[in-house]
């Protein structure tokens, strides 16, 4: 069997742990592969060696980071088949889903390209009489990224290529469930010249992250998963007098006016809702359904749920394809169960899905449940699968409210001919990111991602301009140069005249 090793100083590194787990192939349910689960000493041998990189690393001009940037988005465009193909092989997505989320990481890239640019402090002429001001950005050190098993490109993109061009050197620790596309990213920046030491990759589960929070040589940390963990990274961190930025959950909802185009918003809830099988956080779990619009939303929707292809990844037939791990699956269904239980209408079951040659995948099909309440604990949790939840709302100012009460905070949108309900739903929604006739709100590369409420814990949202903020330090320098004779001490505070 396989064994996926960590990346260490430009090499494969076995490490002391005799830790293994496993990994599957969501379409057929075999496993393909053993990944090493690192322990403590694995981590910290990363951190030390990520921090000897950071003082050559550091001092790099940021013309030539850029071009090492160049050179990996270069190659991440050759070898985008590749790279597709592992995503689907270990997380089970559709492979133009899978090609998608790479293409929106190497947006992220192409953005760091630009790092000169973006690095540029400000300057002051004359603050004062013969006094000058300027600010620079440097780097803080050894920064570290925790990353999600649904987006193994994506994710881990919004976070290294920022704070390596930066200057800082990186650790990874991507999910243990599909770390195959992590480790070949690792190879394909030495191959762009990234100096040995700078990217790391280390494979694990809570011993990892535990060990990269304890270790005083980690400046900042990056995390992407549930709130639960977010709120206890975000915490332990904080203990640490690290800085932190930690997106957690989402139960994002669209707004589904009675003026809106109704076919239009279907197809945008079909593919926000079911596409890449639900496993997203910015994925539409919940459709409200504003005054007489609901009947012909529902019976809309439950025609394509009904037809939704699911299959395994690589076939292009396939629209949906399995969840991640047969725990997952179970989880997902367990959900089904407790909505039914609850009251909601299951309107349509995806439960029962058998694809010939395919039974020991981990698929369900399409569900779609109306009549949800916001009690419910369907309503209320995130399921993480390819579960839609209507609910149905009076007017306009009930729908808005939902949003607002609502713990999270990731995405949301609404679907309306009307400027008037656009406009004020994106200025009074308490949420992150919203979408007007857009039902998958996530920023380009050169603005910045990330909710508000319980979906992100700190002070940063991630990649573009948030991200530079967040993986550099401001400093401030005033300046004279006094002539003649030096002057008398001055015991006031000083002014600028």
């Amino acid at each position: 069997m396989k064994i996926i090793e960590h990346f260490l100083n430009g090499k494969s590194y076995s490490g002391d742990s005799k830790r293994i787990g496993k990994i599957f192939n969501p379409a057929t349910g075999e496993q393909t592969a053993e990944v090493r689960l690192a322990i403590t000493k694995d981590v910290n041998e990363a951190v030390a060696n990520a921090k000897k990189a950071f003082e050559s690393w550091s001092n790099k001009p940021p013309i030539q980071r850029a071009r090492i940037m160049f050179k990996f988005k270069e190659l991440i465009e050759k070898n985008s088949d590749e790279l597709t193909k592992i995503i689907v092989a270990e997380h089970g997505k559709v492979y133009e889903d899978a090609k998608g989320s790479l293409t929106r990481g190497l947006e992220v890239v192409e953005y760091a390209c630009g790092i000169p640019q973006i690095l540029k402090g400000e300057f002051t002429e004359n603050v004062g009489t013969n006094v000058d001001s300027w600010s620079i950005r440097q780097p803080l050190g050894v920064c570290a990224g925790i990353t999600p098993f649904n987006f193994p490109a994506m994710v881990p993109m919004w976070m290294f290529p920022m704070a390596i061009a930066c200057g800082n050197t990186f650790i990874l620790k991507p999910s243990e469930k599909d770390p195959s596309c992590s480790m070949r990213l690792a190879e394909l920046l030495k191959e762009a010249g990234l100096p040995d030491g700078v990217f790391n990759v280390v494979n694990g589960d809570k011993e990892a992250v535990d060990a990269l929070i304890n270790n005083k040589d980690v400046a900042a940390m990056s995390f992407v998963g549930s709130t639960p963990i977010a709120k206890y990274i975000y915490e332990n961190c904080a203990k640490n007098e690290k800085r932190v930025q930690a997106l957690g959950g989402a139960k994002n909802h669209c707004v589904v006016m009675p003026d809106c185009d109704l076919d239009q918003a279907v197809n945008g809830l079909m593919g926000a809702a079911y596409g890449s099988a639900g496993e997203r956080c910015m994925a539409q779990s919940v459709a409200v359904a504003v005054g007489e619009i609901g009947d012909k939303l529902v019976s809309s929707l439950a025609k394509k749920v009904e037809a939704l292809k699911v299959g395994p990844g690589m076939d292009k037939k396939s629209e949906m394809g399995p969840l991640v791990t047969k725990d997952h699956l179970a989880k997902v269904i367990n959900y089904v169960d407790i909505g039914e239980k609850e009251g909601a209408k299951l309107v349509v079951d995806g439960r029962n899905l058998n694809l010939q040659g395919y039974e020991n995948g981990y698929y369900i099909g399409g569900c779609l449940f109306d009549n949800v309440t916001k009690d419910m604990k369907i309503y209320k949790e995130e399921i993480f699968g390819p579960v839609l939840s209507v609910v149905r709302v009076k007017n306009f100012d009930e729908a808005l409210k939902l949003v607002n009460d609502h713990e999270f905070g990731n995405g949301a949108s609404i679907f309306t001919r009307d400027g008037d309900s656009g406009r004020t739903f994106s200025s009074k929604a308490k949420i992150g990111m919203i979408g007007i006739n857009i039902p998958i709100p996530v920023p380009m590369a050169f603005h910045s991602f990330g909710g508000w409420k319980r979906s992100l814990f700190g002070d940063q949202h991630m990649h573009g301009p948030e991200g530079v903020r967040f993986y550099t330090k401001l400093k401030t320098m005033t300046s004279k140069w006094p002539t003649g004779s030096r002057s008398n001490p001055e015991f006031v505070m000083p002014t600028m005249n």
